[in-house]
């Protein structure tokens, strides 16, 4: 985060100054229902850290961060959608990304064929 960025709306989920429905969290990761899903189950799964604004950031920067991300959301999807699921990470504005602040779509439940959940 540069240093006159105002911190991501995750990192302020993260401190606690605003809720959010937690379905997970660790060190390093925390996982939440997303405020207007696009899908039956739609969870969030974002490292704590601010520092990589993409995945694609991420996987440069940190890999076993990112195959964590990756676990972590085989694991809620077992719990929450019989282990089936759709993972999507936005990467810029023109692809639908909104907070810069790297974080998984997790998408599960009845996901038709050429749909993104949506």
């Amino acid at each position: 985060m540069s240093a006159n960025a105002e911190p991501s709306i995750f990192t302020r989920i993260v401190a606690r100054e605003i809720p959010a429905d937690v379905v997970f969290e660790n060190e390093r990761i925390i996982a939440f229902r997303d405020i207007a899903p696009k899908a039956p189950v739609h969870l969030l799964v974002v490292p704590k850290t601010e520092a990589y604004r993409n995945a694609g950031e991420l996987a440069a920067g940190d890999p076993a961060l990112l195959a964590e991300v990756i676990t972590t959301a085989q694991r809620l999807a077992d719990e929450h959608s019989d282990g089936e699921f759709r993972l999507v990470f936005n990467t810029g504005p023109s692809a639908g990304q909104t907070v810069f602040h790297v974080h998984a779509h997790l998408l599960g439940g009845h996901l038709p064929e050429g749909t993104l959940g949506q």
